[in-house]
């Protein structure tokens, strides 16, 4: 080894290492770098809910539930949650719509198979798909968690979560019903989008 310029200089074999060891720190520290500036899902868009009552926005789980989260995003782009109400609220429970007549008994034309995440779970603020007794029943109807609700886990699909406007969810919640807990007065969804991630 000379060090007669200054400049220290290895055997051809010891450079080799030394600069594979210096591309495996470079690729661990852009790896953790990553990691550390995004979370496990990075592309979900967000579902805002302007209602009668205030607006609710929550993000769509689209890695986690894509077969429900596209049969959402694809009926809110169509215009079809326009203008629905809230059939169903139990204070404590949850706030459902999505049935185009209004009786917990309708739905879009399609259905789509039950997609149960065991990672997607009943928080409150959850958003979930409705369904009848049969799994694989769910159309267009959904529903919002008013607090967690731990014992509809595995059986109903958990798709989204509030992260604006639970103030709203709340409110809507707390709206005198009748015996079938409808809503004296109509709680409506006036527009429903989907914004980019």
């Amino acid at each position: 080894m000379s060090t007669a310029t200054g400049i220290l200089l290895l055997p051809a074999a010891m450079r080799g290492h030394l600069t594979s060891i210096l591309i495996a720190v470079l690729v661990l520290a852009l790896g953790l770098l990553t990691a550390c500036g995004s979370s496990t899902e990075t592309s979900n868009r967000t579902a805002t809910i302007e209602t009668s009552m205030g607006t609710i926005k929550f993000e769509l789980y689209e890695q986690r539930a894509p077969i429900t989260t596209a049969n959402f995003i694809k009926l809110a782009e169509s215009g079809f949650y326009d203008g629905l109400i809230f059939h169903r609220v139990v204070d404590g429970f949850v706030i459902q719509t999505g049935d185009p007549t209004g009786t917990g008994t309708g739905g879009s034309d399609e259905t789509i198979v039950l997609e149960i995440n065991q990672e997607l779970t009943h928080e409150d603020g959850a958003v979930g798909m409705a369904r009848s007794a049969d799994p694989n029943s769910a159309t267009s109807q959904f529903y919002i968690c008013d607090g967690a609700q731990h014992g509809l886990d595995g059986n109903y699909a958990v798709f989204g979560q509030v992260f604006e406007g639970m103030d709203v969810v709340r409110a809507i919640a707390g709206v005198p019903v009748d015996a079938q807990h409808k809503p004296l007065e109509d709680v409506v969804m006036t527009q429903v989008t989907i914004e980019p991630a």
